[in-house]
């Protein structure tokens, strides 16, 4: 998967083989071009259609019913032009422009090749958004063979749907070292990394947490803006910082530090919804215009790596309700929910409000 992930992001087509002898050559929508996308319509005979997350289908004017993700087709070959105005609305193409076009769409499957392309782009960070068309291969011909002849990655559908969770219990340890922080000078940070060579999360213990009694505990994504450069645009900067206060105050805790950049978009697509939100869109609007959930992390590697440090019961710092439930939906046992709220500022009190009356959070 590290490789496929790898192959979207550079702009390679990838065999991506389903269920019932199905297969698509993709691409990420992002990054084609003209001569790419001539390569694919020669390599399968094809037209080429897109595939966009359910969301980015509605953002456009699209109708997109009660699937993931729908396959738009054009009347004439899709261009590269036309992909990248119908998959970012940052592009120079208005909505209006784009909705101009003569499109069919057509619901994909449950577990199909298309949506496999679009997440393996979500996964990939980039747009939740690809270029596919369906490989064509004669009875005596292996799918495998004529990947490998064409010098093409091939990856199941069914691995990419997997690859999330796998990956979130297979973490283990792979290094860890103490680190004096001021106030702390007894914390650890331990790195977990899973077994696909992805991104590696990171444990922080202050002081020696007894594992038979509730530990304090907070669950922080990274945000490279509020984290290191102090931005005003959230309040990601003061809780880490609160968190670590509150847990040195306490005389011992752990922060899980997760590799889930803009609530799981990845550092470039949040700046792309910053951008969007500089246009009046909310922070959930925002990211549902560029195609995906509000929230797209998930929170099994938390409890990996708690299961794997031996902590089972935890008073969690947070105001967002869904974090309470999904850790004890996944075995965690969560006895306090401990408020953590900081001021708002003329930057982010919109946003901060938005957390509060669409996704719940406590304020």
């Amino acid at each position: 998967m590290d490789r496929a992930l790898y192959e979207f992001r550079r702009g390679r087509l990838i065999v991506i083989e389903g269920i019932e002898d199905t297969a698509v050559l993709a691409l990420a929508a992002e990054v084609v071009t003209p001569e790419i996308l001539q390569l694919l319509s020669k390599e399968t005979g094809q037209q080429p259609a897109l595939t966009i997350s359910s969301n980015r289908a509605a953002a456009i004017g699209l109708s997109p019913g009660n699937v993931n993700v729908v396959t738009v087709t054009t009347k004439n070959q899709l261009s590269a032009e036309q992909a990248l105005a119908l998959s970012n609305p940052l592009n120079t193409k208005s909505v209006f422009e784009t909705a101009k076009l003569n499109t069919v769409t057509e619901k994909s499957g449950i577990f199909d090749c298309q949506k496999a392309s679009v997440m393996l782009a979500k996964f990939s960070r980039l747009l939740p958004a690809a270029i596919t068309a369906d490989i064509v291969t004669r009875p005596n011909i292996n799918l495998a063979d004529w990947a490998s002849k064409k010098d093409f990655l091939l990856v199941k559908a069914q691995d990419i749907f997997q690859s999330e969770c796998l990956a979130a219990q297979s973490l283990q340890i792979v290094s860890e070292a103490n680190v004096p922080l001021e106030g702390a000078v007894n914390t650890r940070i331990i790195a977990f990394r899973p077994q696909d060579g992805g991104l590696e999360h990171l444990a922080i213990i202050i002081g020696k947490p007894p594992k038979i009694s509730p530990i304090l505990t907070r669950i922080h994504s990274e945000c490279f803006t509020g984290d290191l450069l102090g931005s005003l645009r959230c309040d990601c900067g003061d809780q880490l910082q609160g968190a670590l206060h509150e847990i040195i105050s306490a005389g011992t805790g752990i922060l899980l530090y997760l590799a889930q950049e803009g609530r799981g978009i990845g550092l470039v697509n949040k700046l792309r919804a910053y951008r969007l939100q500089d246009q009046g869109f909310d922070t959930m609007e925002a990211n549902e215009q560029l195609g995906f959930e509000y929230d797209e992390r998930i929170y099994l590697p938390s409890v990996s790596m708690l299961n794997c440090l031996g902590f089972r019961t935890v008073k969690l710092m947070t105001n967002n309700p869904t974090k309470v439930q999904a850790l004890e939906q996944l075995g965690i046992s969560v006895t306090e929910r401990v408020p953590h709220k900081f001021p708002s500022n003329r930057h982010n009190e919109f946003y901060l409000k938005t957390k509060a009356v669409k996704g719940g959070h406590y304020f």
